[in-house]
């Protein structure tokens, strides 16, 4: 199972013109302590941050929304995603080059 959140702020310029309702995502995997929250930052860093279950109910009273997606992780995360969308559809194995935005993931996970 893979889980990915989208969150509705971020702190850069170009998300916040030209995306709506979510702003950034993110892919959370289960591990035998808790889980890993996959932060993309730039690229080529992408950090590992330890989260457990009451982690992600506090995320969730933050605005932050989850997908539970029945799948294993597709495959590590290729240092060249140019954004966190490019990272969550990697690590989906959704090749869909028309979904550039959080929200557009969001719509294509749920359908």
């Amino acid at each position: 199972m893979v889980i990915i959140a989208f969150a509705p702020k971020s702190s850069r310029i170009l998300p916040n013109l030209f995306c709506k309702r979510f702003k950034h995502c993110a892919v959370v995997v289960p591990n035998s302590n808790g889980f890993i929250l996959y932060q993309f930052i730039t690229r080529k860093h992408i950090e590992k941050i330890q989260i457990k279950p009451r982690d992600i109910k506090i995320l969730g009273q933050y605005g932050w929304h989850f997908v539970y997606v029945p799948c294993a992780l597709h495959k590590p995360f290729p240092p060249k995603s140019l954004t966190c969308v490019n990272m969550a559809k990697y690590a989906l194995g959704i090749r869909a080059p028309f979904i550039q935005t959080p929200r557009a993931l969001y719509n294509a996970i749920n359908e």
